[in-house]
């Protein structure tokens, strides 16, 4: 439930919104689109509604106070040239990459995890924009019903939906890119987010998968049971990519807990390691090879390692380095 302090955030930006929202549906000549917001303020998208994980979400002028949850939501704001927008970031998995450090740079740091609701409203945005669907709850961000009668719409990263008929099965670079080009619909740049499409698909289009067969373990985190990229997830559309099979790529999920016994059988050709903060790719070297059961592995006794940034692991502008990253690796494992 919201707090006092958080409705009384809450309810003079909700005016302004609705103030907003009135002036956004009057007619438009054609310069206004270069009046009060540059190229988001442009007329032409709106109203837009939306069917975000079986919520409906309208939008009558692009959102102008923004805040993000986790990196993959920042990172796509940041490509599409969108930082003045960003009033606050929270539960990034690490530093941005160095093409948009500049930009990230200046953006408050609302919460090194989930905000909390209160901290959310206090930024007074008009849209949060999540990675993960948990990320808007009301022990989190708020949740979106609460939200919405706050005045602040809410949107999930669509590749993270988890309900029937809306989880990409499997995700695709096809549906990253169509997710960019929705993003540049709500946001008024329609002709940035084609830029940023066209650039990833050239890049992907010159990368040479590796065609030697090779079997791979995905191993995100997790000690005594390991969790690992499964079957349609990012891993599996990364790992497709740079010419890798997937050994768990027969569990119809995102991710999955698989037994060490399950891969020591499964004996992948190469691991590759998720690099994160918490569970860095160096702990994970040292449980391989600590652990007797895969301290056998060919793999492990070869040292045969690939290692992908966490935020790479989550749908976004990551992805297709991530995907030129591995084979590169492959390249310089021989």
């Amino acid at each position: 439930m919201p707090t006092s302090r958080s409705l009384a955030i809450a309810a003079p930006f909700a005016a302004i919104l609705l103030l907003a929202g009135c002036a956004s549906g009057s007619a438009a000549g054609p310069d206004d689109a270069d009046a009060g917001g540059g190229a988001g303020a442009a007329a032409s998208g709106f109203p837009l509604t939306l069917d975000n994980c079986g919520t409906e979400v309208a939008f009558e002028s692009a959102p102008e106070r923004v805040v993000t949850i986790k990196s993959s939501t920042l990172e796509l704001l940041l490509a599409l040239g969108l930082e003045d927008r960003v009033v606050g970031a929270a539960f990034s998995d690490g530093p941005a990459p160095d093409a948009y450090a500049e930009a990230a740079a200046g953006i408050e740091v609302l919460s090194d995890k989930v905000p909390s609701q209160e901290a959310t409203l206090a930024a007074e945005p008009d849209l949060v924009f999540a990675g993960w669907e948990s990320n808007l709850s009301a022990e989190g961000a708020g949740d979106r019903e609460t939200l919405a009668k706050l005045g602040v719409a809410t949107y999930v990263a669509p590749a993270a939906c988890k309900g029937e008929g809306y989880m990409p099965n499997p995700l695709t670079f096809d549906e990253v890119f169509r997710e960019f080009e929705e993003a540049g619909d709500i946001f008024g740049v329609p002709d940035a987010a084609a830029e940023l499409v066209a650039e990833q698909r050239a890049e992907l289009a010159a990368i040479e998968p590796n065609s030697d067969g090779l079997t791979a373990l995905w191993y995100s985190s997790g000690d005594e049971t390991p969790f690992v990229g499964a079957g349609i997830g990012a891993p599996q559309m990364i790992m497709e990519a740079a010419g890798l099979e997937n050994i768990a790529a027969d569990v119809e999920d995102t991710w999955t807990s698989m037994g060490w016994e399950a891969i020591v059988d499964a004996n992948p050709d190469v691991i590759v390691l998720v690099d994160a903060a918490w569970n860095t790719a160096e702990q994970k070297i040292a449980h391989l090879e600590s652990n007797a059961a895969t301290a056998v592995l060919p793999a492990v006794q070869a040292k045969r390692y690939l290692v992908v940034d966490f935020p790479a692991t989550e749908a976004g502008v990551r992805n297709v380095g991530a995907v030129a990253s591995l084979v590169e690796q492959l390249g310089a494992l021989g």
